[in-house]
């Protein structure tokens, strides 16, 4: 069965053709700016060229029109016939407290996501725009979501509520609800693999760190606690996320500038963060290269995104009580050692002791890597994250009528021997370009 997943962001829309009998990606890719002048697709089909076009996409219908025809392209595709797609898997970032698992995607469920498309203005209403899109260009196969929230699911009220008025969650659904569900769920699958043990036996807490970032608790296997609330907007720093901020501020700067409200959270989420703070830069590598070159404001960016990290971590171990490891993952998580050391370094009075040097050459998204010395009581492991493996599988497992809710249901990346067969291909390239990185890559 070959499966496609898509998620499709405000702007972009991400994508992989997977062959679920061949256990093997077939194509990957993305559109970037979508809605925007000078769309273009980027795409990467196994043992064949990078094939990149420019063409405009007003919206997404047309973006994955491009996709498709990207697929089907007869020098650069993956597959012959679009017949030979059998189910589309879809990453809906919000599905509210309606969904505790995937589902097949009905006009019914579209209407929820339509009603719970406030709670995340800035992620839904393209998630289903791109729905609607993928299901008029492919009317003939099932289409399946997949989403974020699900995974946060089994926090307990203590942890997902607000101390507001209680009616405000009963009338409102004002409430933490997380995000980041496929890669929390994925990553501490794998962390207890590597482990040794049960998920259900394992406590951990991962972080996801990129552009978007969030922190997860994950206590006897399932999520207990994370840092993002009733939308993306609080928590840990992001690209262009304030995170945890005082929450008399915008009413403040409404009374002082005269700005709107509809403004000042525009503000809130798309020019604070890493941009807000260094006032050039969102991308961390840029942010490091300054900070390297002296830049005062590169430099108290990473210490202020390390040190919220930090805050997190050591608010979760003491939730937790008992903590098997630390999770880093996503762009930075998974190649940012400056970040890591910022985020670990003084833990040692709480069980975490940092090799600098192993944290220093993990810099792959190619194999999962230990940063933390032989002796840590807590181990810190770095964990490429792969939500287009969840999206896939939960979608061929919906076809094929074995899925359950994620805490009854056994994946294929929990099994000792399952391998990554891309990461282990492209491997070699990172060894050989970071000596040393061979001596920590974990093989459970």
């Amino acid at each position: 069965m070959v499966i496609m997943t898509l998620n499709c962001g405000s702007s972009s829309v991400k994508y992989q053709i997977y062959d679920w009998d061949k256990k093997r990606r077939l194509a990957s890719g993305i559109v970037e700016r979508v809605t925007q002048k000078g769309s273009v697709i980027v795409h990467e089909a196994a043992g064949k060229p990078e094939y990149k076009k420019e063409q405009d996409c007003p919206t997404h219908r047309e973006a994955i029109q491009l996709i498709i025809e990207a697929v089907l392209h007869p020098e650069y595709g993956a597959i012959s016939d679009l017949s030979e797609i059998k189910a589309v898997g879809h990453r809906v970032v919000h599905g509210g407290e309606k969904f505790a698992q995937s589902v097949v995607i009905t006009d019914e469920v579209i209407e929820v996501f339509k009603s719970i498309a406030h709670l995340a203005p800035l992620h839904n209403p393209a998630n289903i725009q791109g729905i609607e899109a993928a299901r008029q260009l492919l009317p003939d196969v099932p289409h399946c979501a997949i989403m974020d929230t699900a995974w946060h699911q089994t926090m307990p009220d203590h942890s997902y509520l607000y101390a507001l008025p209680y009616e405000w969650y009963e009338k409102y659904g004002v409430r933490r609800y997380g995000f980041h569900g496929t890669s929390f769920l994925y990553t501490s699958r794998r962390a207890a693999v590597l482990l040794g043990k049960k998920p259900s036996e394992t406590n951990l807490i991962i972080a996801h760190i990129g552009n978007g970032a969030s922190i997860n608790a994950v206590k006897n296997g399932c999520s207990y606690d994370t840092s993002m609330g009733l939308t993306p907007l609080e928590g840990l720093v992001m690209g262009t996320r304030c995170g945890d901020i005082d929450p008399a501020i915008p009413f403040y700067i409404m009374q002082q500038t005269g700005l709107s409200p509809k403004e000042v959270e525009s503000i809130l989420n798309k020019k604070s963060g890493v941009l807000g703070i260094t006032g050039k830069w969102v991308d961390r590598r840029d942010v490091e290269i300054a900070a390297e070159q002296g830049d005062k404001r590169a430099i108290l960016c990473q210490t202020i995104e390390g040190y919220r990290i930090k805050k997190y971590i050591g608010a979760y171990m003491a939730a937790l009580g008992r903590v098997d490891a630390i999770v880093f993952t996503a762009g930075v998580g998974e190649k940012g050692p400056i970040i890591r050391q910022i985020a670990l370094e003084g833990l040692e009075a709480l069980g975490v002791k940092l090799d600098p040097e192993r944290n220093r050459v993990s810099m792959t998204r190619n194999a999962e890597t230990i940063i933390s010395t032989d002796d840590s009581p807590v181990k810190v492991f770095v964990i490429p994250t792969d939500e287009e493996m969840v999206m896939t599988e939960d979608t061929y497992a919906l076809m094929n009528g074995t899925y359950d809710i994620h805490t009854r249901f056994t994946y294929t990346f929990e099994s000792p021997s399952y391998r990554n067969v891309e990461r282990l291909e492209k491997l070699p390239r990172d060894m050989e370009k970071w000596p040393g990185l061979e001596k920590i890559i974990l093989n459970p």
